[in-house]
């Protein structure tokens, strides 16, 4: 780990005199990319720096101790204790902070929500778990951009791709993706029997112009009007776009802005955000370390949990925590979940690098 540590401080004086040197800075793109890596590795470096000042003080205050002087002796055991302390705590900081970068932690999220198997009563769960998730957002200070929103005639959602900005987004997003079920009676039935209907949600990276260069001849733009629920919903322009990455055969379609330019950019953002984690699995798969815990794989065929309206339980089947506050986490507490999760994946993590 501190290997690591030692070259990310290198890194980090790097970039500090890159900064300042005319030929980066009249260089947009060069710049951009120096700025966003000598931000991102700020915040580590400067930990790095506290635990190298408290190790330090640490072994000086063991010397004191050591010299037999009693008086100092008995004042250096008092801060051999505290600054013990304050040396694991700041070594888990670390620890955090690594395991973070290597999950794309300082990133922002793209959020796919999609309606899957149940009807209309699948769409009304969708439209839940996409106010949950913005909720959950709100709480965290994190800011939410609508990216496309296909809305269905109950006001449920056939497929919402929202874009989560802010500090640890991704890295406390990411282990929602994969299937969701609910189990409730739904509005549309008379005769109160429960129904199982369920959404799948796939969370993203979100990439930069910095992270991935797509050549504009790989990308075929299709214009079409706008479909919807009917009504003045439906936009009589061309404005809704299809773009398609052909080497790859990705394609992203928007509409929900009336601006074609506007479904333009949104359609590259999202595009550009499903190439980076498609070229990151990849990368993990040739070297071997793409994780295999329960919470890692992102399949979104995988059931990862489950809302039980009579029961008023939501569980996560890859932990196997069950918590009795359905309607609260709907309203977007997701602490308990997501903090259980990520210290999870962390164990499983730390034990693997051991």
């Amino acid at each position: 780990m501190f290997d690591r540590l030692e070259a990310r401080e290198s890194r980090h004086r790097e970039l500090e005199i890159l900064l300042q040197d005319p030929e980066v800075i009249s260089n947009s793109t060069r710049y951009r990319a120096a700025v966003k890596e000598h931000g991102s590795l700020a915040k580590m470096v400067g930990v790095y720096r506290q635990f190298k000042e408290v190790q330090q003080a640490l072994q000086e205050a063991k010397s004191i101790m050591a010299d037999g002087d009693e008086e100092l002796a008995e004042y250096a055991r008092g801060e051999v204790e505290i600054l013990s302390k304050r040396l694991e705590e700041t070594e888990r900081r670390l620890e955090d902070l690594i395991l973070s970068e290597e999950e794309g932690g300082d990133r922002n999220a793209i959020m796919e929500i999609r309606a899957g198997t149940g009807g209309d009563e699948a769409s009304l769960f969708a439209a839940d778990l996409y106010r949950m998730y913005t909720k959950f957002a709100e709480r965290r200070g994190w800011k939410v951009d609508v990216l496309e929103a296909v809305r269905t005639n109950l006001d449920g959602l056939k497929e919402a791709i929202i874009s989560v900005q802010g500090d640890g987004a991704f890295r406390e997003l990411q282990f929602e993706s994969g299937g969701h079920r609910v189990q409730r009676v739904p509005k549309t039935e008379a005769q109160g029997r429960i129904h199982t209907s369920a959404a799948t949600v796939a969370v993203l990276p979100e990439a930069e112009e910095v992270d991935i260069d797509i050549n504009p001849n790989d990308i075929r733009v299709d214009t079409m009007r706008a479909g919807g629920p009917g009504g003045q919903s439906v936009n009589k322009t061309s404005s809704a776009v299809r773009m398609t990455h052909i080497p790859t055969g990705i394609v992203v379609k928007c509409q929900d802005e009336k601006s074609q330019h506007k479904n333009r950019a949104k359609a590259l953002r999202i595009l550009r955000s499903r190439l980076l984690d498609k070229a990151e699995r990849e990368e993990a798969e040739k070297r071997g370390d793409l994780r295999r815990t329960l919470i890692g794989s992102g399949d979104r065929s995988q059931r990862i949990r489950t809302y039980n309206f009579p029961q008023n339980r939501v569980t996560d089947h890859r932990i196997h925590l069950a918590v009795h506050q359905l309607e609260n986490v709907l309203a977007g507490h997701l602490d308990e979940l997501v903090g259980k999760l990520l210290e999870h994946d962390r164990k499983i993590r730390l034990q693997a690098k051991s």
